[in-house]
């Protein structure tokens, strides 16, 4: 019988829901900036029913980055989905 492996498990910041980590969108903020992870530095990671939802995810952006600047985080976020659809 073949061995079944484990899809390891990550946490939503917004509505902290646990999904496999390939079904969700991995972020780091460095240097006032947010990005897709570069992997190098903290992370987090958001899933697919809040990337969609702006409010939900606005507040808890802010706490993870530690930024009060709202409006810059989430039209970098756009980006950052965009860019990713494309590819």
């Amino acid at each position: 019988m073949a061995k079944k492996f484990n899809q390891p498990l990550r946490m939503c910041i917004s509505c902290r829901t646990k999904d496999a980590q390939n079904k969700m969108l991995r972020l780091q903020y460095t240097n006032g900036s947010l990005e897709r992870f570069t992997g190098y530095g903290r992370s987090f990671y958001l899933c697919n029913e809040c990337i969609l939802s702006e409010k939900k995810v606005t507040k808890s952006l802010m706490r993870q980055c530690k930024s009060p600047d709202r409006d810059r985080l989430i039209n970098k976020l756009k980006e950052i989905i965009t860019d990713d659809r494309k590819s």
